[in-house]
């Protein structure tokens, strides 16, 4: 606080949705300003201040969220430690409450939602734009409070010689701040060294070839003007970006859907490509995300943060600095994620009584794997117990069903097993609970139980069946070798299918939706606190990054049915072509100027008129297409995280180095008090990053704001002493 001014400067880079949270907080303990004057600057360089560009309230009507609008919130709850006060229920709506308000004062349909639709991506930027305008104005009525928005880019923070920050923008310096938030969200990176999109980028600018390097804004990108009707696309990448770009391509353009027989078909509107080619090195979409049936998140049996400690202090591997122990994901922490994976799995099969069973079997191994003295093996090391149980329960249900055991007899042969309750859970998964509430089975008596021959889900009707089978879950079609793309097509229908009955069976009861979401979803604050702040060694963290993300994204990070239906119409009319299958590749087409895509499992092979970075960017401060960054570590403010373990390659992903705070760690060694750094490029201190905030969970996102708000009241507090 200047001595002149006596005023106290916060400035927030980066005006989307973590700097709508910060502005609920700073709203909602305003009263210990307590008469002193505070100015609030936020800088947003698209001027779409609550939503900021990736959350744009004109992103087009064909891009959806991946999270139903009850799991979304906009202010701090009581489950979040260390908010207060909190704001009554009416004045922290769910997305799902808000257009709920919204669809009964206008009648528009498109807010007439249900708790777990997906809604679309501008109605959160709709919902986010709404909730910072009212916060911004609750300050606003505050005495000695004023709040300025710079719809403009922030380059550089130099210091000035009363240790405060200039906050310069492409205008110049209108603040100068005691305290500066970064929350500047997702980025692109300029591609060189990339071997993929530098060669992409070159080959475009020596050919004249047609080349996207990045994705959003959609409309821009992706106009008529630069991708005309009847062209052929390829999508490079098979992630969320992808679909948002082919569903903008098509339905964007014109293009229909119609319900016929359950399915959806596509009507094509004229305007589209010809053909969109949707590629990857692993060939497959996410599957699609489960409707959400749990009422609490599954909180973990043998994937703790405990057993984390365990396994860091048995078997970790020191850390040049001294810090605590590394791990390697792949052979530590992996067959724990698996173990979870299929106890969840047959306990959605089986019920409660499965998983008691299952643990008590595996427990020996369980604690050999944890103290470090089970040896190496396979990621599935720890599943023979748990399918020990499996095979045991099924066994039994099927002698039952088939009028050779009573469940007398079946609960004597498997003692602490109550058959009757497994075989209810079994019959409810597999038939539903409509089937599951007719058949009654006299627990004395042996008789056979008429059953129907198929189950809704395509689920198998054999008790003994429906196994967790991990190598499955990673590659869900297989083909022999010199399968055509027509035979890939067809598999990758059928598979799709399936997927889809699964996940509109919800992720409470279909065991394979259950074991993903469960696991990749639910417990990913235990996978953090595997990795976070150099958890892994260097080549694991490596590793991590390229292979597992990439699988837990596959596996976890899909679209809603909704969407994954519209998908699959798309494929079966034919202007979407997977059928590049696995490690597909672009080649350069020197002659012609032109890419080419040749997929080698399935010899398709495509000249593409546009080629689309179908990606989004890992921050990387020093290849950001943004200057603020690079600017930053030029002038020593900030650097970048370094991982280190001895004998291995130092990892150096391109995220900030920050102290336990969230501080910067500057070029001298020491934090920048007046600096945080929130979001993605804090990812060394905090692996996952999402910008849509989650009710009644403790959420991370507001602990982090909290935390932040914390040090600014402190540092407030501090400058009007003596």
């Amino acid at each position: 606080m200047s001595d002149d001014s006596q005023e106290f400067s916060l400035a927030l880079v980066g005006g989307g949705p973590r700097a709508t949270y910060a502005l609920e907080r700073l709203a909602a303990t305003i009263d210990r300003l307590d008469g002193r004057r505070l100015a609030v600057h936020v800088y947003e360089l698209g001027g779409e201040f609550g939503a900021g560009q990736v959350h744009s309230t004109e992103q087009p009507h064909t891009s959806y969220l991946n999270r139903s609008g009850s799991q979304i919130a906009f202010a701090a709850d009581h489950t979040v430690a260390g908010a207060a006060p909190v704001r009554p229920p009416e004045e922290r709506p769910t997305l799902h409450e808000w257009c709920r308000q919204r669809f009964q004062a206008n009648g528009d349909a498109a807010f007439d939602l249900e708790p777990g639709e997906f809604p679309r991506r501008r109605q959160h930027g709709q919902a986010l734009r709404e909730m910072f305008d009212r916060y911004v104005a609750e300050l606003a009525r505050v005495p000695g409070v004023t709040v300025t928005l710079h719809a403009e880019e922030v380059t550089d923070l130099p210091a000035t010689d009363d240790g405060r920050l200039d906050v310069v923008s492409t205008s110049g310096v209108h603040c100068t701040a005691d305290r500066v938030l970064l929350v500047t969200g997702h980025s692109s990176n300029d591609c060189a060294g990339e071997p993929g999109p530098e060669a992409y980028r070159a080959f475009a600018q020596r050919t004249g070839a047609g080349y996207v390097p990045s994705a959003y804004p959609l409309q821009p990108q992706l106009s008529a003007e630069s991708l005309a009707a009847g062209s052929t696309v390829g999508c490079a990448g098979l992630g969320l970006t992808a679909i948002d770009q082919i569903l903008y391509l098509t339905e964007g353009r014109g293009g229909r859907f119609e319900s016929e027989g359950g399915r959806l078909r596509y009507q094509a509107g004229g305007s589209e490509p010809a053909t969109v080619y949707a590629f990857s090195w692993t060939g497959f979409l996410p599957h699609t995300r489960p409707l959400n049936r749990k009422e609490q998140p599954h909180p973990g049996r043998f994937l703790t943060t405990e057993a984390i400690d365990r396994l860091r202090a048995a078997g970790g591997r020191p850390a040049e600095d001294g810090g605590r122990p590394q791990l390697d994901f792949e052979s530590q922490v992996m067959p724990l994620i698996v173990l979870e994976m299929a106890v969840v799995h047959y306990g959605t099969l089986f019920g409660p009584a499965a998983v008691d069973l299952i643990a008590a079997e595996v427990d020996d191994a369980y604690r050999q794997f944890l103290d470090g003295t089970a040896g190496a093996g396979q990621v599935t090391r720890l599943l023979p117990g748990v399918e020990r149980v499996a095979a045991l329960l099924g066994g039994k249900l099927r002698d039952v069903l088939a009028g050779r055991l009573s469940l007398t007899e079946a609960a004597k042969a498997v003692p602490g097993w109550d058959p009757a309750e497994s075989l209810t859970r079994w019959l409810t998964v597999v038939f539903g609970a409509d089937l599951a509430d007719t058949v009654e089975v006299d627990p004395e008596q042996r008789a056979r139980v008429p059953l129907p021959s198929t189950s809704p889900w395509r689920l198998s009707t054999e008790p003994s069946a429906n196994r967790f089978d991990w190598a499955t879950l990673l590659h869900p079609v297989r083909l022999r070798p010199g399968s055509t793309q027509h035979e890939f097509k067809a598999a990758y229908l059928d598979f799709l299918d399936r997927d889809l009955l699964w996940a509109n069976q919800g992720n409470a009861d279909n065991p394979y939706k259950a074991s993903i979401d469960s696991v990749w979803r639910d417990l990913r604050s235990v996978i953090s606190h595997a990795v976070d702040g150099g958890g892994l060694t260097a080549d694991s963290h490596r590793q991590f990054q390229d292979q597992h993300r990439r699988l837990q994204n596959k596996l976890s990070g899909g679209t809603a049915p909704e969407v994954m239906a519209k998908i699959r119409a798309l494929i079966e009319h034919g202007v979407l072509d997977v059928s590049a299958g696995p490690r597909a590749v672009v080649l350069f087409d020197e002659e012609n100027g032109r890419f080419t895509l040749h997929g080698d499992e399935t010899a398709l092979r495509a000249p593409l008129d546009v080629l689309l970075d179908s990606r989004v960017h890992s921050f990387d401060a020093t290849r950001d297409i943004r200057p603020l960054y690079r600017n930053l570590i030029d002038r020593g403010l900030v650097r970048l995280w370094q991982h280190r373990t001895p004998g291995q390659q130092t990892f150096t992903p391109g995220y900030i180095d920050l102290d336990e705070r969230s501080r910067p760690i500057g070029l001298d060694g020491r934090p920048v008090d007046a600096v945080t750094v929130l979001g993605p490029p804090a990812a060394a201190r905090r692996t996952y990053h999402f910008a849509a905030l989650r009710p009644n969970l403790d959420d991370v996102l507001m602990r982090e704001i909290v935390e932040w708000l914390d040090g600014v009241w402190a540092a407030l507090d501090a400058a009007e002493r003596p």
